[in-house]
């Protein structure tokens, strides 16, 4: 194989290893979040480097599935989740 072949396998290959390990360390701590808006509850699992991110996130998925638009996204997310379950 020509050298510039080499090289560029061996980028791409340093690059899936990057990527990789940087995702399987990145979720350590996962929490189940169920929000309750306009008479709805909805759970979801999230996964996060701190327990902050974690929480953040799972908040926002589950009013995802219960909100529609953005003014009721935001004060969905502004509210207390019924359940939190830490993983």
């Amino acid at each position: 194989m020509k050298k510039p072949v080499v090289i560029g396998i061996v980028f791409v290959a340093a690059v899936l290893v990057v990527i990789i390990y940087s995702t399987m360390n990145l979720a350590k701590i996962r929490v189940e979040a169920c929000m309750q808006f306009n008479g709805r509850t909805e759970c979801r699992t999230a996964a996060g480097s701190t327990k902050e991110f974690a929480l953040h996130t799972a908040i926002s998925n589950a009013c995802a599935g219960i909100a529609s638009g953005v003014t009721d996204s935001i004060a969905c997310e502004r509210g207390e989740p019924v359940k939190i379950t830490w993983k």
